[in-house]
């Protein structure tokens, strides 16, 4: 019973960090994943590395310039010794060079897919972490799937609608935003 009860709080953490990284307050997702998961983030440093660009991409997005340069050098240069973060790196000080962001060659960035894509792996990541720390007998019993049906059902409508939003334009529907869904 008490297994069940945390896996009920799990779940909801895991949902809560889902959604923070989704929506781009990528500090909130990490601070969730360390409480639930404290080595998760240290062990998977290109989670980390992407998280942590997905907020220096917010803080641009924002126009708070000074902020991502001082962010960036403090958190985001440590991860430069690696290649392949060299090349991000590059890309996400690319953003600072334009007046607009999102009309420059790096726009991929600032997108709703490259949300979609982190919070993917990092819900992957806490859900192995979740498998690992839950009894074998439970864990093999368990078969839970990562997302709930509704979460993949809000998923779909996202995609379908960002797409007909970009096809149709002003005279589609508006792109879904769940937090405007649950007010009304």
């Amino acid at each position: 019973m008490q297994q069940s009860v945390n896996y009920l709080s799990d779940l909801d953490k895991r949902k809560a960090i889902f959604h923070f990284a989704l929506e781009g307050d990528a500090i909130r997702a990490i601070e969730l994943t360390e409480q639930l998961a404290p080595k998760l983030l240290e062990q998977n440093e290109d989670l980390h590395f992407d998280l942590l660009g997905l907020h220096f991409v917010e803080l641009v997005c924002s126009k708070k310039c000074t902020e991502a340069l001082e962010f960036a050098q403090a958190k985001l240069t440590p991860f430069g010794k690696i290649q392949k973060n060299v090349e991000k790196l590059e890309d996400f000080m690319a953003l600072l060079a334009y007046e607009e962001p999102e009309k420059s060659p790096m726009f991929h960035l600032l997108g709703s897919e490259y949300r979609q894509s982190i919070a993917d792996n990092l819900n992957r990541a806490v859900l192995v972490i979740s498998f690992i720390l839950m009894d074998n007998v439970m864990a093999a019993h368990a078969n839970l799937p990562s997302y709930s049906s509704m979460e993949r059902l809000i998923q779909q409508a996202t995609v379908i609608r960002q797409y007909l939003h970009q096809e149709l334009g002003k005279d589609g529907p508006p792109p879904f935003s769940l937090q405007a869904f649950l007010k009304s």
